[in-house]
Order: C-alpha cells, then structure tokens, then sequence
C-alpha cells in the first residue's frame, strides 16, 4: 500500500519523516483509492507577509490533484473526522468527489460537523461508527456596511443554504422533509448514528465485525506499537498477518528516522 504525504510531494518525489498530513491518499490496488478529511476544510492561502501562496490540504483543489493522481478506479473511500470549514472549498470537494464514477463509500470516523457533514452526503453508501455525530446547521458569516449591504448580505447566506441544503435532501430521498429539515438546522443539531440513520443522512451503522474496520484499526494499533518501540530502543513488533505481504508505513518511517540520526 502506498501513502502519501500530499499528491504535490508525491509528483516531486519528496521523502519526508514529518507527521502525516490531514488528507492523504493511499491507493491500496489498481482500482481502490482511500481519502481521509481529518482537519478544518480551508482553501489555498497566501502568505501575508512574503506573498507565498500556502497550498490547504483540505482544498478542493488538492482533492481535484489526489483524484487526478489516482486515476481512473472503481472505488473511493473517503473517510471524515472534521469540524467543517469553508463552505466555498466544501461544496467544491463535494462536487468533485459525487461527479467521480467510482463508487463511493463514506466512513464518518468520529465528527462531520457543519460543512463536513454536506461532504458526507457525496457517498453512495454513509456509514457511522456507533460512538460518532454529525452537526448541521444553516450557513453563517460575518458582515458589515449600510442596512442595504447588510439585508443583501442575509439573503446571500440564503441561498448558500440553499446549496447545502439539496445536498441533504438529494441523499435522504423521502426520509427527510424540507420543513423537518429547516428545523433540525434552525437548532444547530447534532445528530447520532442513529438518528442519521433514520434522517437517510447515513445508510448503516458500522459493526465492530465490520473487517474493514478491523483491518484500519489493526494498521493504527501496529503503527503505534512501533513507534513506541522505537522510542523504547526495542525491536519493532510483528506485523499483523494482513499486512505481512508489504512494508508498512510505520516501518517506513523508523527506517527514514534512523538514516537521519532520529531527526526531521
């Protein structure tokens, strides 16, 4: 399985021994692609003092690159741990991700909050963990001027909500009205598996047999393990027997980190 840092790096051959990034992408076979969306959804920026264009990780433009890097494939699955962000950058990463052929597979992995939550409705098939939420609410931002710019600037926010709005009502099909809707944004609601379940916002509840999630949950657990066996100065325990047939991540990063002497 190949991880990347970033699909920027990936194109320039960089090597890194600096902590993963917020949304990496791991094509695990020719026609399987993995994304993760564990940070704030924020846009490219600009560095106030130099001018540098500081590239997001969580832009819609780095899904565009990760998914042009990928290829054509079968399957995506995306998986979200995010307070929201951006709506600009959001319904972009949307777009991008429901106008992909592949079959999409959304993993909520602990929060999709807010714009987060209008990500999640790109999968074909919606599923939660039993301990995790979603929160949604109608869109907000800041505003001055005249009344005039101020009443324009509250019907713009309409429309917005608008947008996220169809996102939700498009994925629950006829297990949400638009009324009963409105309501739950109105409270800024955070929702259960459950309840996201019978809003149609999600379509299962992930069993702990689910092997998939036993099969991340046993790469996190070996590459913890090997970290602290690394900072111990003991040998790196064995991998799993799903992993045996490739080089792991973790093992990866101890080999980088022992060539630099165990520094960045």
């Amino acid at each position: 399985m190949k991880h990347w840092r970033t699909v920027r790096q990936l194109k320039q051959g960089v090597k890194t021994t600096k902590p993963i990034r917020t949304i990496w992408a791991a094509k695990q076979e020719a026609n399987t692609l993995d994304i993760y969306l564990y940070d704030d959804v924020e846009g490219d920026s600009e560095n106030w003092w130099t001018g540098e264009k500081q590239p997001s990780d969580t832009s819609a433009n780095h899904i565009r690159e990760i998914l042009e890097a990928a290829g054509n494939v079968d399957a995506i699955n995306i998986y979200i741990n995010s307070y929201g962000g951006e709506v600009k950058e959001g319904l972009g990463i949307y777009n991008l991700l429901k106008r992909s052929k592949a079959y999409k597979t959304v993993y909520v992995d602990g929060f999709a909050c807010s714009i987060a939550s209008v990500i999640a409705m790109c999968g074909d098939k919606v599923i939660m963990g039993t301990n995790t939420l979603m929160m949604i609410h109608h869109a907000s931002m800041g505003a001055y001027g005249t009344s005039d710019e101020l009443r324009k600037a509250a019907n713009d926010v309409d429309v917005i909500d608008k947008a996220s709005c169809s996102s939700y009502l498009e994925k629950a099909g006829n297990k949400l009205t638009e009324e009963t809707l409105n309501q739950l944004l109105d409270n800024q609601t955070w929702l259960t598996a459950e309840q996201c379940v019978q809003y149609g916002l999600a379509d299962e509840i992930a069993s702990k047999e689910d092997p998939a999630t036993e099969a991340a949950n046993q790469h996190l657990e070996q590459a913890k393990q090997t970290m602290m066996a690394f900072l111990r100065g003991k040998a790196i325990p064995e991998v799993p027997k799903q992993f045996a047939a490739q080089k792991t991540n973790a093992e990866k990063l101890m080999t980088a980190f022992r060539k630099n002497g165990g520094k960045e």
